[in-house]
């Protein structure tokens, strides 16, 4: 989830401030319409040492009643809750009905914690299921009594890491987690190894993402910009939370409080526009990449069925970025009896009376095999939900359940390439007017491509939740730069080549 975060993104001062008045009005009238409706309301704060998860917290609850929340910082377990089971102390701390739970560090903390001085290997990794899977219960427990779970995981970069801890140590500000664990040392090699924890991180974000308890990423690196994503976030979900209770059956959306949210800033920061699509190749490094990549591929794909590893690769992307093409290249110099490629288009009547994965199970390789995908499960949460094919509530969760379906894949053996195709606007409109004009390509451009082109911004902010929230460990997403369409082809062939002698070296 977090290879796809853009850090770079800021918010200058006077625009902070504007945004703010507005937003620190709206939350405190949230908050007391909240408290009349008794809507229960955590809010989760995790993240990085150093991220600024304490200044951060505070700019948020300013403008909140005191009277109205409960603020708890875990950095410190008192020696009764290492006798007892580590959600106890979690279920003792849980609001009333109507006020706002606010965690400073919480359960996920002390997961970690947990985990320190066990054994690692196996064993640490079953101990990190089973912590995850009662958390899973817990937060479900909640949510399924009406509690509203926010969750916000403040990120920022190893280099920041860095230069704040340089800064904290020139000011001698001390670390108040120092003392959590300060005699053997444990919470410090927790401050201190970002890339040791990294991939712990990435799986507790994974595993217990859901509709009812999501992790929203804030981008921590300036703290104007990360403070205005958690003020956003929770007065939407709270805004959300009571028109579902107050709405009745039939009524339309109605935004019950008339303060003006318009004019702020976009926050959800976009992958796809950070993408440098300038990168090119010349004709000559063309020929001799896909040569080279296309003969190591062919041999691959016989060691592939010797070893009985399947390989699912999945292209999805915009309308003429380059789809067919980097197929077909991928394909040229294999054994048609090793591969398949699979079309996917609007599921039939069939298709559509079974659960949305099922039309894909047929099409999943056996041992040895390769499948391709043009287009794929993704249509979920890309076309059924920007044109209203499936509810919100349908899209929401296939996150989870996309994750939970291409973990059985990888379990079982499957190498998995998951490829989104980048151009932007004009480069696509380009490719339209070409296809339209040429006899033969005309049949590739239908109304439907022009109908998706002009909700271009809709499907761009789908694309990039689906980036964030469906790039696992184990099934990563790869942003491939389109425009030249030579390099996206040579990338492509490259990237698969490398990742399949990688993966078969471990054998």
């Amino acid at each position: 989830m977090l290879e796809n975060v853009d850090l770079s993104q800021t918010i200058p001062n006077d625009e902070y401030k504007k945004s703010m008045k507005t937003l620190e009005v709206k939350l405190g009238a949230l908050q007391r319409r909240a408290w009349e409706l008794k809507i229960p309301i955590i809010l989760v704060f995790e993240g990085w040492h150093a991220s600024g998860m304490g200044e951060d917290i505070n700019r948020f609850i300013l403008p909140l009643d005191p009277r109205g929340f409960d603020f708890h910082t875990m950095t410190r377990p008192c020696y009764d809750d290492r006798l007892k089971p580590f959600l106890l102390r979690f279920w003792e701390l849980i609001p009333v009905k109507g006020r706002i739970g606010i965690f400073d560090r919480s359960w996920y903390s002390r997961a970690i914690i947990e985990l320190f001085g066990k054994e690692k290997g196996e064993k640490g990794e079953k101990a990190l299921e089973n912590i995850l899977e009662e958390i899973t219960y817990f937060e479900r427990q909640l949510a399924d009594d009406g509690y509203l779970i926010l969750k916000f995981f403040l990120h920022i970069s190893e280099k920041e890491q860095k230069e704040r801890f340089k800064e904290i140590k020139k000011k001698d500000i001390p670390l108040i987690l120092d003392e959590y664990e300060g005699k053997n040392g444990k919470e410090l090699d927790f401050i201190e190894q970002y890339e040791e924890y990294l991939p712990v991180v990435e799986k507790i974000l994974e595993k217990t993402d859901s509709p009812n308890a999501p992790w929203t990423i804030v981008e921590a690196n300036d703290r104007n910009f990360a403070v205005l994503k958690i003020m956003v976030t929770v007065t939407h979900a709270i805004e959300t939370s009571i028109e579902k209770i107050t709405r009745t059956p039939g009524q339309q959306t109605i935004k019950y409080l008339d303060i003006a949210t318009t004019n702020l800033p976009v926050l959800n920061g976009s992958t796809l526009e950070k993408t440098d699509l300038s990168k090119t190749i010349s004709m000559e490094e063309y020929r001799e990449s896909k040569k080279l990549y296309q003969n190591r591929l062919e041999a691959l794909q016989y060691e592939l069925f010797r070893k009985k590893r399947s390989v699912v690769i999945i292209f999805e992307g915009w309308d003429a970025a380059g789809k067919g093409g980097g197929i077909r290249r991928l394909v040229e110099e294999l054994n048609p009896r090793l591969y398949r490629v699979v079309p996917v288009g609007s599921p039939n009547d069939t298709e559509k009376a079974h659960q949305y994965l099922w039309r894909f199970c047929d099409a999943i390789p056996l041992a040895g095999h390769i499948t391709i995908f043009d287009r794929s499960w993704y249509g979920r949460v890309l076309v059924e939900r920007v044109e209203g094919f499936c509810t919100e509530e349908e899209w929401g969760r296939a996150y989870r359940e996309i994750n939970e379906f291409e973990k059985i894949l990888v379990d079982a053996g499957a190498i998995i390439f998951k490829f989104w195709l980048q151009i932007d606007k004009e480069t696509q409109l380009e490719r339209f007017e070409s296809r339209r004009n040429d006899p033969e390509k005309n049949w590739k451009i239908t109304d439907d491509d022009w109908r998706n082109r002009n909700r271009w911004n809709d499907y761009k902010v789908a694309v990039d939740e689906m980036l964030q929230k469906t790039s696992t460990t184990g099934a990563s997403w790869i942003i491939i730069e389109s425009r030249d369409k030579r390099y996206s082809r040579a990338k492509i062939l490259k990237t698969v080549v490398e990742a399949i002698e990688e993966e078969l070296k471990k054998n």
